[in-house]
């Protein structure tokens, strides 16, 4: 009898715990919507979508990621950065933490593509 009483407790128990965790956190209105970065992106007006087909370009480009996401001291802001090549120049855009980042980005693009005047470093450091 006691065992069965310990069941139905705990079941009880689970059922007022998983109320508890359905509601919304205090504070928090149901009808938020999804962050908004619109305006950051309008900022940023080459996107990935003005990247070319041909294959030089998306080699280039992925080299460049591969060096920026590999390089574990930077942040993730620059990890994220936004990295275009056309017709074998690359444009570098997006927000990064520091002007150091910005240049090792930039460094790494150019290394990449042989030149740094093949590299349009558009960058811009958080405040």
């Amino acid at each position: 009898m006691k065992s069965t009483k310990r069941c139905e407790l705990s079941i009880g128990a689970l059922a007022v715990l998983g109320t508890a965790l359905l509601l919304p956190a205090a504070g928090f209105a149901q009808d938020q919507t999804a962050p908004d970065n619109s305006a950051t992106n309008q900022q940023h007006k080459t996107t990935a979508d003005q990247q070319t087909e041909a294959s030089g370009d998306r080699q280039i480009t992925q080299k460049i990621r591969r060096a920026v996401t590999s390089d574990k001291s930077l942040s993730v802001n620059a990890h994220n950065c936004k990295i275009i090549t056309r017709n074998g120049t690359v444009t570098l855009k997006g927000p990064v933490d520091s002007e150091a980042e910005k240049q090792t980005i930039a460094s790494k693009a150019a290394e990449v593509v042989g030149s740094p005047d093949k590299v349009n470093n558009e960058l811009t450091v958080k405040q």
